[in-house]
C-alpha cells in the first residue's frame, strides 16, 4: 500500500487537524537514544511504502548517489535492514544522453493495476521500472529507454520524479529541478493505466520558489504540491507548498510556506526532499537533512534521513513542522531493539549511545579498534554492527576477554558490507574489542547480544 492515496491521506490528515502533535523532549543532536536520524548511515531523497506489514524506504546513497539505490526494510519502523534492489543500476539504465551522475531520487508507488512502479533518476533522466512487490524483483518497464530524456527540456534538470495516484485511480507524474542550484521547474503529466505512457502532453506548473523534489498530496478536494528550494549543500534547503484545485494546477504558494526549515539552534540543517505518508491516524514527513558536524559548501555532501509528524489545520493548510531529534511516531515501535548495554572510553562510547547521528571513528595515529566493557562476565552470542557507510567493504575482527589481559579471537569477516553486519561469537566475556579496517572506518552502533 502506498501511503499517499488521496482518500486515505485526506482522512488521516483530518484526524491530525484536531490538534498539534505531542510536544518533543528537548534533546540535542548528540544525545543518547535520539530517534532521528531514523536510518543508520548517509542517505537522501527517501520514498516510503508499506506492504504486507513491512516498511520499505528507498533512498539515494550519499555522497551523490551510487550505481544502485539503497533499500531499507523494517517490520516495526525502528529496526532497519539494508540491501540494494536489483534494478535500476547505472549500467542497465543509461542512455547516450544520461550524463555521468549516478542513481538517485526514487519514487515508489502501488498502481491501481496491483503492480508497483518506481520512477528514478539515472544521470539527468527519469527511468521507470515495475515489480510485483516493493521487495522486487524489479525490471525496466519502458523497453530499455528513459521515460523522460535529458533533452526533454535541456535548460532544466530532468530528475526527482514523483508519482501520485488520485482518489479516482488516475495517476500523475511530477518532476523537475534546475541547474547550478537555480531556476528549478516543475512538470506534470497524466499517466495512462499502464503507468508508463503519457496521457496527453506534459505541462509546466512551476509554483513560486520551486527548485526540486515535488510531492503531491490531496486534502479536502484541493491539491497540495509540496517541494524543496534552496541548496542542499548549504543551510538554505527547505520544504514549501502550493495549493491548486486540480492535480494539473495551477498552483499558488500558501501564505505560511515554507513549512520545514533549518533550525540552527537544534543543529537541524537543510531539511528537504521529502515524502509524506500516513498510518494509524497520523501523518508524517520523511526527509533528509545534513549530517553533523555540518561543513557548509563542501563538495562532499552527507545527509541522513529523519522523520517528524505533519499536521493539517482545519482550513486545509499545513502546520509548520517542528523538526526534532526525538520524534513521536505512533506508527512505529517506540524504540529500537538493543543488545547488552556497554561502556567504553573516548570515542568508543559513540558506538553504544543508541544514536545514529554519532559515530566512533579511530583517533589520529591510533589503531582502528574499539573496546566494549560489558560490566561483568556474561554469555554473549553475537555482535550486530551498523557501519556509517553500508556499501563499503569492511574487514572486521572481534576478540574477547574475561580479565582484560588475555584475548582470544572469536569472530572475523573479510570484505563484508551491509547494515547490520552480524558476527556470531557465542561464549563468555567481560570485554570485547573490535578492529575495523575499511576505506572510512566509522561505526554508528555496536549492539552486543
Amino acid at each position: 500500500m502506498r501511503f499517499r492515496a488521496g482518500a486515505l491521506l485526506a482522512a488521516v490528515l483530518l484526524v491530525g487537524s484536531a490538534g498539534s502533535a505531542a510536544p518533543r523532549r528537548a534533546m540535542a543532536w548528540n544525545s543518547p537514544g535520539a530517534g532521528n536520524p531514523l536510518l543508520p548511515g548517509y542517505f537522501a531523497d527517501p520514498s516510503i511504502v508499506r506492504d504486507g506489514g513491512r516498511w520499505y524506504i528507498f533512498a539515494t546513497v550519499d555522497p551523490w548517489g551510487d550505481d544502485r539505490l539503497g533499500l531499507w526494510t523494517s517490520d516495526n519502523g525502528r529496526d532497519w535492514t539494508f540491501s540494494q534492489p536489483n534494478w535500476p543500476t547505472k549500467q542497465a539504465a543509461t542512455s547516450p544522453t544520461s550524463g555521468d551522475a549516478k542513481v538517485w531520487a526514487p519514487s515508489v508507488v502501488k498502481a491501481p493495476n496491483g503492480r508497483w512502479y518506481m520512477y528514478v533518476s539515472v544521470g539527468s533522466e527519469i527511468w521507470v521500472g515495475s515489480a510485483p512487490s516493493p521487495a522486487g524483483p524489479w525490471a525496466d518497464a519502458n523497453g530499455g529507454k528513459p521515460l523522460i530524456a535529458r533533452d526533454f527540456a535541456p535548460q532544466y534538470h530532468m530528475i526527482d520524479a514523483e508519482a501520485f495516484v488520485d482518489t479516482d485511480g488516475q495517476a500523475y507524474l511530477y518532476w523537475g529541478s534546475g541547474l547550478n542550484w537555480v531556476n528549478g521547474h516543475c512538470f506534470v503529466v497524466k499517466l495512462k493505466p499502464d503507468m508508463v505512457h503519457f496521457d496527453g502532453e506534459p505541462k509546466d506548473v512551476t509554483p513560486a520558489h520551486y527548485f526540486e523534489g515535488p510531492f503531491m498530496v490531496k486534502e479536502k478536494g484541493r491539491y497540495l504540491l509540496t517541494y524543496s528550494d534552496g541548496n542542499t549543500t548549504k543551510d538554505t534547503y527547505k520544504v514549501r507548498y502550493a495549493v491548486g484545485s486540480s492535480p494539473m494546477g495551477p498552483f499558488t504558494e500558501a501564505a505560511n510556506s515554507p513549512v520545514l526549515v533549518t533550525d540552527a539552534k537544534k543543529q537541524i540543517i537543510s531539511p528537504g526532499h521529502h515524502a509524506i505518508f500516513a498510518d494509524k491516524g497520523r501523518s508524517y514527513i520523511l526527509y533528509h537533512r545534513q549530517a553533523l558536524p555540518f561543513v557548509p559548501g563542501g563538495d562532499r555532501v552527507l545527509r541522513q534521513v529523519a522523520i517528524d509528524p505533519l499536521t493539517v489545520k482545519a482550513d486545509g493548510t499545513l502546520e509548520k513542522v517542528v523538526p526534532s531529534h526525538d520524534p513521536v511516531i505512533p506508527a512505529f515501535a517506540p524504540h529500537r531493539t538493543r543488545g547488552l548495554r556497554w561502556t567504553g572510553k573516548g570515542a568508543d562510547i559513540l558506538a553504544a549511545d543508541d544514536n545514529y547521528a554519532t559515530a566512533w571513528r579511530p583517533e589520529a595515529g591510533q589503531p582502528p579498534m574499539l573496546t566494549a566493557d560489558l560490566g561483568a562476565v556474561r554469555m554473549v552470542r553475537e555482535s550486530q554492527i551498523r557501519p556509517a557507510f553500508a556499501i563499503q567493504p569492511q574487514d572486521v575482527r572481534v576478540e574477547a576477554s574475561e580479565d582484560g589481559k588475555t584475548w582470544r579471537q572469536v569472530a572475523a569477516e573479510t570484505g563484508v558490507s551491509g547494515s547490520p553486519i552480524t558476527l556470531r561469537h557465542s561464549g563468555k566475556a567481560r570485554w570485547l574489542r573490535m578492529t575495523v579496517t575499511a576505506k572510512e572506518p566509522a561505526i554508528l552502533e555496536w549492539s552486543i547480544f
